[in-house]
């Protein structure tokens, strides 16, 4: 058995190479999202997005000769994990990206790491807030504001509304990292629990979006559209979890952390060369905020200062 990570060591030029490769297919999400909500529902998207992932990491758990849990408490596992993981903040991110730009969503998203440190601290007994991460999220809560602008204070718009969905996503998505410390305990597979939440997530989602969207009725997307929905479950669902898995198998968690860092930019690109999209000064400014909350909740670039002096 091969030695557990070590949490803060520097990573292998092929470990950053995954990382980057993770950040941009992450990222593409936002911009695939944004290419099929201009032609499909929100729920028609988000349901496709599951289900077809589903179906590629089965293939993929068949290949590798693993088999799915048959348990009650398992599947009950896998159905949290899909609402709060997939279900939820796929459905409220891509109702956003209607009215927002696919660079403000990413960097809305960013925020994930600000709700963990809170929910983790208040949920959990092993994961307490420092004082370097209360900074963190009192720079992070900056971020966000500077991010939604002062208009929020004038009028709740539908922009407003928008950017808040982005931000609840990311709650859910801090709250899906608190739920998935469980399956460790109960010996399941991090493939198998990818595998089982996008099943579990599909049963929800594919009845909810046929008895509210009817997408039989709907005209037949553009191939545009098409190969956006391919894209966002094979690439930056099925294949991300692959990737995912790969990098805190042998990088660990802190070093897995900074692809939080590079999903915005890769998101950010996508937008700005192929979408059109141009970001406000106040976007920008909120990045950097919530670059800086996430720097100090990991705590790395303060370590490497400190090691400098002293080796200095």
């Amino acid at each position: 058995m091969p030695a557990p990570p070590a949490a803060n060591r520097p990573m292998t030029p092929v470990e950053w190479g995954l990382l980057l490769a993770l950040a941009a297919v992450w990222g593409g999400s936002f911009f695939f999202n944004a290419v099929a909500v201009r032609e499909l529902p929100v729920l028609t998207v988000v349901a496709a997005r599951v289900a077809l992932a589903a179906l590629i990491l089965l293939a993929v758990l068949r290949l590798r000769g693993e088999r799915m849990p048959r348990g009650r408490a398992a599947w009950t596992a896998f159905l949290g994990m899909g609402l709060l993981n997939n279900a939820i903040p796929f459905s409220l991110i891509v109702w956003g990206q209607q009215h927002v730009a696919s660079g403000v969503a990413s960097i809305l998203n960013a925020a994930t790491p600000l709700f963990t440190v809170i929910l983790a601290h208040v949920l959990t007994r092993d994961e307490r807030m420092s004082g370097g991460k209360l900074a963190g999220v009192l720079v992070g809560f900056a971020g966000v504001a500077a991010l939604i602008g002062a208009d929020a204070l004038h009028a709740f718009g539908t922009q407003v509304a928008a950017q808040l969905a982005c931000l609840a996503g990311a709650l859910s998505y801090a709250l899906a990292g608190i739920h998935g410390r469980r399956f460790r305990a109960m010996g399941i597979a991090p493939m198998t629990a990818a595998a089982g939440q996008v099943i579990a997530s599909s049963l929800v989602l594919l009845p909810l979006a046929a008895a509210v969207d009817r997408p039989w009725t709907l005209a037949a997307p553009s191939p545009a559209a098409a190969l956006a929905l391919v894209g966002v479950a094979g690439i930056s669902t099925a294949l991300a979890y692959v990737l995912y898995f790969r990098i805190l198998a042998t990088a660990g968690a802190t070093n897995l952390l900074l692809v939080t860092f590079l999903i915005p930019v890769s998101a950010i690109l996508l937008g700005t060369l192929f979408l059109g999209e141009a970001l406000q000064a106040r976007h920008f400014a909120g990045m950097a905020l919530i670059g800086l909350e996430l720097a100090a909740i990991d705590g790395r670039p303060w370590r490497a200062a400190a090691r400098r002096r002293r080796a200095g």
